[in-house]
């Protein structure tokens, strides 16, 4: 994306859509698209995996229609340890691209994936897990006794 020069104040929104239009058309909009696909699509798989799963566990046998909150809230939890185990590397890996774009020093997907791992390990893939962990559970938990409440 390059570097955005931004005017202050009002209209800071319309001023980021004209710096993008003017600068890289209407396919600016979607930079880091495929980061986000390959992030959300097989996330949302093993989030509705995971919550599936335990919903099944929690019912033994009966309707899995017929669980309470207390079922609901753990297999969304559940569900949400299952989504960002799963794709945390590559949410690290996004972030980075995101940083870097601000400077215009993006090298894509691979470039950026392999640069971090030569230069920082494996390990920094999962730089801040733990908080996302304890965010996850409560967080998609709750999300999903609602949903399945209404």
């Amino acid at each position: 994306v390059g570097e955005i020069e931004i005017e202050g104040g009002k209209g800071l929104v319309w001023s980021v859509v004209k710096s993008i239009l003017r600068k890289d058309g209407p396919l600016g909009f979607y930079h880091g698209l495929s980061s986000t696909l390959l992030r959300e699509v097989p996330g949302y798989f093993f989030f509705f995996g995971g919550y599936e799963l335990s919903r099944s566990f929690f019912a033994s046998g009966r309707s899995k229609d017929e669980l309470g909150p207390v079922p609901l809230m753990l297999s969304g939890g559940v569900g949400g340890i299952c989504l960002w185990l799963a794709v945390y590397p590559v949410d690290c890996i996004k972030s980075r691209i995101q940083v870097l774009s601000m400077s215009g020093k993006q090298a894509g997907f691979l470039g950026t994936f392999i640069t971090v791992v030569r230069n920082e390990g494996i390990m920094a893939l999962y730089s801040g897990l733990k908080p996302s962990m304890i965010r996850a559970f409560p967080a998609n938990g709750l999300m999903m006794s609602q949903f399945e409440a209404y």
